[in-house]
């Protein structure tokens, strides 16, 4: 079993990155939120489809760096967002 000491003392050593995200549309009926994240010199478009779970980001440079971090964001946040706020979580990654 792993050393709970250990692991803190890794994750805190990751670097942290802030992203900043901004929604551009939201839709309860269709289940969707679109729009933009941003982070370190990356910027992104996605789209939310909540109903479904499912999440699409553009471009795809970078994008695998972001999906998972914003992915768990928008999951714990959808609720609680609105088109034209601004919204910001962290990334313990390098970016």
């Amino acid at each position: 079993m792993p050393d709970p000491e250990v692991e803190e003392v890794s994750r805190r050593r990751l670097p942290q990155t802030t992203a900043y995200v901004r929604i551009t549309h939201q839709s309860w009926l269709q289940g969707r939120i679109e729009g933009e994240v941003q982070a370190s010199a990356y910027e992104w478009q996605f789209e939310w489809r909540f109903k479904q779970g499912e999440l699409s980001v553009q471009p795809s440079l970078g994008r695998a760096l972001i999906k998972e971090p914003l992915t768990r964001f928008l999951e714990q946040c959808d609720y609680q967002l609105e088109p034209g706020g601004d919204y910001s979580f962290t990334i313990r990654a390098e970016l």
